[in-house]
């Protein structure tokens, strides 16, 4: 109770009200008023015999005929009102609150008809009491409104509509406005709260942004020297690597108005209008110079001109990709304005607008290294409730190959499965167990296996275990479990790769047969072989290629590669001939019956840990390095891992900032993980 009263109670602001909806509300019920009042005051309709009775019997005191619309008003006299058979008449039907008249309404086929039938009736009468006729046109507005109302409205109606959908937020997408800007505009009364302190990671991309908002808040101190602004900046890296976070930060840090959208915001069904859109865009962004737009996925609109285009058709995006071009890097080009954007394909951009003078720096911003990920999750682990043995460094080792983005997802996970089991403190394990998420999927405890099927899983992920243990260049294993997780996976095995980026054959070949080393367990321990190895066989099959075809490193073949960096070149014509491509095709499969055979022999000769690790599967499900090792003994090579380096090169300095009689806590435990799905 007493946090619900320490909750300050925020009033909602008052909501603006809708006065077109107002206005709607009222058109109705004036069209509604004014058709029931002509009705109420209308007369009441009767015969031709009817009106020749009343004439006859000299009620009549008037006769209008009323030409443009084919009928006749009859208005009685005073004294006629008082039979009551008129009074009962007029009072029953509502009318009678017109005295004055007109009271009776007949409609004719023809007023010259009519003239001549009531010329000849009045003869019938004496001279003293023919009364004549008069005619006129209506001009009445409640009959013109209630023949017309029902258009009016409709009309009214279309027109609100319209204007709706003119309007910056109408869900017909601004057909009036459709050629402009559809930015979105941070400027001093929006301001983004994100800031360099946010990102993380990232030092050399942040230095290079940090010098463009620098200029922007100082740009004396570049300009005395003779330097210019940078026109652009074009950030590029794989998803989630944090490009739109840098951007963001950029923002919150300049300063200065900043316009961002993203490319697809250009791509319209209507000619001409993502160029009008970009001239928008920029003409807005010089009124409001210095300031900074940016382009988030400007691949949309800045791919390569001419590629795949039909003959003689007009594509749209090249004219607004051309329409970019020009406002960034143009004969009446301005300064003042900084193009941010982002993509995860710059090799499908056009080379206009990567060269000098549009976007004049690329920033490369990769997936982040080992330091790099301790500091990611320093930040994201800043307001989650955590235990104290998380230590951002273990994280950091166990997470190889993470971007920002998984890094992120990884401790939102966490801190759900830490509430899900009812812990006051997210702890090691519940990290432990989002990393297996992230990597393998959703546990799936209920996902019924026959015996058979478990036992074929279990030697099949041995091995993967015994073939990664005993192969010298395989990435050290750290866990192997037969719990399946995701939409496929029944098991898997996690590894801790290297913080590398340049392989020898001889491990590449190391990890073929470790990915081979399921198939091979299955066929030693049951004489065949199951489907269970389905993306094992793709991942073997795309790295026999890449030696073969991309790296060189055939003999056969030489020192050729096929690799086609600009995307797209070699899309229908290969660049070598049809023998060749039957020779890098036999020498892939030899590659790939090598590391078969190979692997094969491993298991054969190490059948028995095989057999215990298989077998001690079946019975946990789930074993981890330490347990590997109390089975079959310690891994035979010597190698420290990249945890093992990091945390050994941190303790070095840790000793030589410490005092002499302090130590340091050493760390014997193989928390080191990640992949290998089945």
């Amino acid at each position: 109770m007493s946090n619900n009263k320490s909750k300050k109670f925020v009033p909602k602001p008052p909501q603006k009200p809708n006065f077109q909806l107002w206005l709607i509300i009222t058109a109705v019920i004036v069209l509604i008023g004014v058709t029931w009042f002509n009705q109420n005051t209308a007369t009441v309709e009767i015969t031709m015999k009817r009106f020749e009775d009343m004439v006859l019997s000299s009620d009549v005191k008037k006769v209008t005929v009323i030409f443009n619309q084919n009928y006749v008003e009859v208005t009685l006299k005073e004294e006629a009102l008082e039979n009551q058979r008129y009074k009962d008449e007029l009072e029953s039907q509502n009318r009678f609150s017109n005295p004055t008249g007109p009271h009776y309404k007949i409609k004719i086929a023809s007023v010259d008809n009519f003239i001549e039938n009531y010329t000849q009736l009045e003869e019938k009468l004496p001279e003293s009491e023919r009364i004549g006729y008069s005619a006129k046109e209506e001009e009445s507005w409640g009959n013109w409104i209630s023949s017309f109302g029902f258009l009016i409205l409709i009309f009214f109606l279309f027109w609100m509509m319209m204007r709706r959908m003119s309007g910056p937020s109408g869900p017909g997408g601004q057909i009036f406005n459709v050629g402009k800007s559809k930015a979105q505009l941070f400027d001093a009364e929006n301001k983004v709260k994100i800031t360099f302190d946010n990102v993380a990671g990232l030092d050399e991309a942040k230095e290079e942004v940090e010098e463009i908002v620098e200029f922007l808040k100082t740009p004396a101190k570049f300009t005395k020297l003779g330097g210019k602004i940078p026109k652009g900046a074009l950030l590029i890296g794989p998803p989630g690597t944090g490009k739109t976070l840098l951007a963001k930060a950029v923002a919150g840090e300049a300063g200065v108005p900043f316009f961002t959208l993203s490319g697809s915001d250009f791509v319209e069904m209507f000619v001409g209008v993502g160029a009008a859109r970009v001239r928008d865009l920029f003409k807005q962004a010089k009124e409001k110079a210095p300031c900074i737009i940016f382009i988030d996925e400007i691949d949309a609109i800045g791919r390569s001109r001419g590629k795949g285009q039909m003959p003689g058709s007009n594509d749209e995006r090249e004219n607004t990709l051309n329409s970019l071009l020009v406002e960034m890097d143009g004969f009446g080009t301005d300064s003042g304005v900084i193009v941010l954007a982002a993509t995860n394909r710059p090799d499908v951009l056009d080379s206009a607008l990567l060269r000098a003078g549009r976007f004049d720096r690329q920033i490369s911003i990769d997936k982040p290294d080992i330091v790099g990920r301790e500091a990611i999750f320093k930040v994201h682990l800043e307001p989650i409730k955590t235990a104290d043995d998380i230590e951002p460094k273990k994280l950091a080792a166990q997470t190889p190959g993470f971007a920002g983005a998984e890094i992120a997802n990884v401790c939102n996970e966490a801190a759900l499965i830490a509430a899900r089991r009812n812990k006051n403190a997210v702890d090691m394990q519940d990290f432990q167990d989002a990393v297996d998420r992230v990597i393998g999927g959703l546990e799936k405890k209920n996902k019924i296996i026959s015996p058979e099927e478990k036992k074929i899983v279990a030697y099949h992920e041995a091995g993967h275990a015994v073939a990664g243990w005993f192969l010298e260049h395989a990435d050290p294993l750290v866990k192997v479990s037969i719990v399946p997780r995701g939409i496929a996976a029944l098991g898997y095995a996690q590894y801790l790769p290297k913080e590398q980026f340049l392989y020898q054959t001889e491990q590449l070949i190391d990890e073929m047969c470790m990915a081979l080393g399921g198939r091979a367990a299955e066929e030693i321990t049951f004489g065949k072989i199951s489907t269970g190895a389905l993306s094992d066989l793709e991942r073997i099959t795309k790295m026999a290629y890449s030696i073969v075809s991309v790296y060189g490193m055939n003999d056969k073949i030489g020192n050729v590669s096929f690799y086609d960096s600009k995307g797209g070149e070699y899309k229908f014509d290969k660049p070598y001939s049809e023998n060749t491509a039957q020779t890098i095709d036999e020498e892939v499969r030899k590659l790939i019956e090598h590391a078969y055979s190979k692997t094969l022999e491993l298991l054969r000769d190490k059948k028995m840990e095989l057999e215990k690790i298989a077998k001690e599967l079946l019975e946990k499900e789930i074993l981890f390095q330490a347990d590997l090792e109390s089975l079959i003994g310690k891994r035979p090579f010597d190698k420290e891992t990249t945890y093992e380096k990091f945390t050994k090169n941190t303790d070095e300095v840790k000793t030589l900032e410490e005092p002499k009689d302090q130590t340091s806590d050493t760390d014997d435990e193989k928390e080191d993980v990640i992949e290998n799905k089945d």
